[in-house]
């Protein structure tokens, strides 16, 4: 055995269990097809459930983020110009932080690099064998060169479009999709937010996100047709219906500027089952995407890491194989909540093409009983910071 866990994707996912695993006396190679400029330039996600915050913490790459992190207590969801605030804190006793996935990826490098963790990039030609066997092996191609790994186990963090997934029989697999008929356009703009919270905005133009990464680095999104490109969207165009779509009070507060980076993002709901095939376990993007609607995407990832690196570690130090045959139950189960969550809160703030009148109302009904229900506050604010693991 050349190590104990091979970890296929050096995103934040597979960092983060190599991290956990290695801190745990778990000897894991990472490998990642990108560089690893590549991989710290990803715009992503920027808000993190409490759930994962913690953990953050427990893998000893916490500090940065509670030095330069934004906690919010709550956000706003409006209808037009009704805003109406969902207390997290006061309804649950926890916080989100507003902390960029390209932070929570550098921290995680850094760590590593100080713990002497092998991560190959640039890699090639990623594949899978003997995964019914007790041990298995990892083959890919590294300057040209083909080279072999041989491990207990094998983590499937590569994303939607890696090799993992496909390594289970396509007769074992089971997908659910949802595909949304439309994308999210973000920019980011060295700006100053908006508001200090989080906006939700709907409204009879379309969906709007009032995001930030810290004091003066916005990132703001509006709904576009799918079939609308980044050249089709000018900054000054960008601003205009960004304006439109908040609530007047917090467009008169609006503050614009030139766009640093922009992209469209298409949106859908995506699971495969089952998560293990043999000593293969899927990871994240790998196994599922939801719409950023609900701001689960790493979060739902860090919660696979958690139960995963709570398997491997007494898998083998002991050959407790318990958590590693739960594994994918456990995942799944807060997997569907969180699909559940992402899909709620995608219908409830976005107008789809095609939609009666009838669509509409409904979408201010939703908005209007959470305004006069602690209740409904409640069970939003519950998924919203994390259920837990």
């Amino acid at each position: 055995m050349d190590t104990q866990v091979v970890i296929i994707g050096g995103g934040p996912s597979g960092l983060l269990l190599s991290q956990l695993l290695n801190r745990a006396g778990v000897d894991t190679v990472v490998l990642e097809r990108s560089t690893r400029a590549h991989v710290l330039a990803r715009i992503r996600a920027g808000i993190l459930e409490w759930g994962t915050v913690q953990l953050l913490r427990d893998a000893g790459v916490g500090a940065r983020m509670d030095r330069k992190g934004l906690p919010h207590d709550g956000a706003y969801f409006t209808d037009s110009d009704l805003m109406v605030h969902v207390d997290f804190k006061d309804l649950t006793g926890k916080q989100v932080m507003v902390y960029g996935q390209t932070d929570v990826t550098r921290d995680l490098y850094d760590a590593q690099d100080a713990l002497g963790t092998t991560i190959h990039h640039q890699v090639s030609d990623v594949t899978i064998h003997d995964l019914d066997q007790a041990m298995s092996a990892v083959e890919f191609t590294k300057d040209g060169k083909p080279q072999r790994i041989t491990c207990a186990y094998v983590a499937g963090c590569d994303g939607f479009h890696g090799v993992s997934r496909e390594a289970i029989p396509a007769n074992k697999r089971k997908s659910f999709e949802r595909v949304y008929p439309f994308g999210w356009l973000g920019i980011l703009s060295e700006t100053p937010p908006v508001n200090d919270e989080l906006i939700y905005a709907n409204s009879d133009d379309g969906f709007a996100l009032a995001s930030m990464r810290n004091a003066n680095l916005v990132r703001y999104y509006v709904q576009v047709p799918l079939t609308d490109t980044v050249a089709d969207w000018s900054d000054e165009r960008f601003w205009s219906t960004f304006r439109k779509r908040i609530p007047v009070q917090a467009a008169a507060r609006l503050i614009t500027g030139p766009s640093i980076e922009k992209s469209i993002a298409p949106l859908r709901s995506f699971v495969s089952e089952p998560l293990r095939w043999g000593n293969l376990f899927l990871v994240g993007d790998a196994a599922h995407i939801v719409p950023p609607t609900g701001a689960k995407g790493l979060n739902l990832a860090v919660s696979d890491v958690h139960y995963l690196y709570q398997a491997l570690i007494p898998a083998l130090r002991s050959g407790d194989l318990a958590g590693l045959d739960g594994y994918s139950d456990h995942a799944l189960s807060r997997i569907w909540k969180a699909m559940r969550f992402s899909w709620q809160m995608t219908t409830m703030l976005h107008r789809f093409d095609g939609e009666d009148a009838f669509a509409a109302q409904m979408r201010r009904a939703t908005l209007s009983h959470l305004a006069q229900s602690e209740t409904a506050r409640r069970d939003l604010a519950e998924n919203y910071v994390g259920l837990p693991f």
